[in-house]
């Protein structure tokens, strides 16, 4: 996806959604009829400040543009919070460098919803963003406990409706790249590391907007993703000084 904030700090358009049908999916899709749970129950304590803010985000502080009361293309992002070896982290990946939209550009695993994800009004949304997930990175969606999902966005210049789903990756499984041609690098990023005032800076977009960016893992995170993590960050009160003055353009 590739958005960027405008003065007021919400996410803007421009950002694409990978299409369905992606290269590198399982042969035995995820049952429509399996219901997924959404539960806080049992979150690490570190965790709970997140869950406990979900239910209170209104669409309108995460973005201006809100989805429209018909259409738009449904789809989900996973954002999914682990423990690994340097305490809490998330997984990203890496979109390929060979990729016409978006080459290279670091992301939550996610995309449009597919046939089988069932109802976009209902459970869809939460089987694509573990589908996307397992399609993508290779975890065992099996392992991840959704918690909550964010109100939804709407990206006016592809038309997509967007769910973050938000998950604690309660039993974690190896992952990887399962695609070159669609994703270069499967990663995990400290939260320590997001947020580091260090690691943070104003992106500048060839177009004119800026938005938060991430100098994290030997990558720039940047656009909606970065905008997400920010927003979270911000609600949860994780969020620490940073200087907005430092700018970072976007070759």
């Amino acid at each position: 996806m590739t958005q960027a904030r405008g003065a007021d700090g919400a996410i803007e358009p421009g950002e694409a959604v990978d299409a369905p049908g992606a290269q590198g999916a399982p042969d035995h899709p995820r049952s429509i009829a399996t219901p997924v749970e959404v539960s806080a129950a049992g979150l690490p304590q570190w965790l709970t400040p997140v869950a406990d803010a979900v239910p209170h985000v209104r669409p309108e502080q995460l973005s201006r543009f809100l989805p429209p009361a018909r259409g738009g293309r449904q789809s989900a992002v996973l954002i999914l919070f682990g423990e690994g070896e340097h305490g809490p982290d998330l997984l990203l990946i890496e979109r390929s460098r060979a990729l016409r939209s978006h080459a290279g550009q670091p992301s939550f695993p996610g995309g449009a919803l597919d046939p089988e994800d069932g109802d976009p009004e209902g459970d869809g949304p939460l089987r694509a963003a573990l589908r996307e997930a397992e399609e993508e990175t290779g975890l065992d969606p099996s392992g991840v406990q959704i918690f909550g999902v964010l109100p939804r966005l709407y990206i006016p210049v592809s038309g997509f409706v967007v769910a973050p789903v938000l998950g604690w990756w309660r039993k974690p499984t190896p992952v990887g790249v399962v695609d070159p041609a669609e994703t270069a690098r499967v990663f995990r990023v400290p939260v320590a590391d997001l947020t580091n005032p260090d690691n943070r800076a104003t992106l500048t977009h060839p177009s004119g907007f800026q938005g938060p960016g991430f100098l994290v893992e030997g990558a720039l995170v940047w656009g909606f993703t970065a905008g997400l993590i920010d927003k979270i960050m911000h609600f949860a009160g994780w969020e620490l000084p940073w200087d907005r003055q430092r700018k970072v353009p976007l070759s």
